[in-house]
């Protein structure tokens, strides 16, 4: 990967409503190749997707997310993308990550209520021969997210003398 398209990618991470134009000028090239390389990165699947980090706290609609850990029996010749693709298919599930460690998937799930994320995880998730085992955590607060503080901006180390 070259040189400006890990600097488009760097700009896009930090702010995704950066335009070409501004890439542009950032970057010292010109509008249309910073286009290109962007519609090329969409292409080849580099970019998958553009979003906006939400402040949940500040949304009047409730609702709750919960941390799954999920340890799984691998399946022959699939190792855990099977179970891995089969869990990502429900709609609850946010996010899903293959650990290193005492477990096996992280899923970030989420549901109205605590009832529906334990239902979820009752009725679905452990419902499938590969699960051995799942543990779910709430999440209570968020701190920071994608390297974005969520209250009171930057994030300040306290000194105590």
């Amino acid at each position: 990967m070259e040189k400006l398209e890990k600097d488009i990618l760097a700009l896009l991470a930090e702010d995704s409503r950066l335009t070409a134009k501004k890439i542009a000028a950032m970057t010292g090239s010109d509008e249309k190749t910073v286009s290109a390389k962007i519609a090329a990165l969409e292409d080849s699947g580099v970019i998958v997707k553009y979003t906006a980090i939400l402040n949940n706290d500040s949304i009047e609609e409730e609702f709750v997310e919960a941390l799954i850990e999920v340890k799984v029996t691998p399946r022959r010749g699939h190792g855990f993308d099977m179970i891995a693709n089969e869990i990502a298919a429900h709609a609850e599930v946010k996010n899903l990550y293959l650990m290193s460690g005492s477990y096996d998937l992280a899923v970030i799930v989420h549901g109205k209520s605590l009832r529906s994320v334990s239902r979820f995880v009752s009725e679905k998730i452990s419902t499938y021969d590969s699960v051995i085992s799942t543990a779910t955590h709430f999440i209570l607060k968020k701190y920071k997210v994608e390297g974005a503080a969520m209250y009171g901006g930057e994030n300040r180390l306290s000194v105590q003398a």
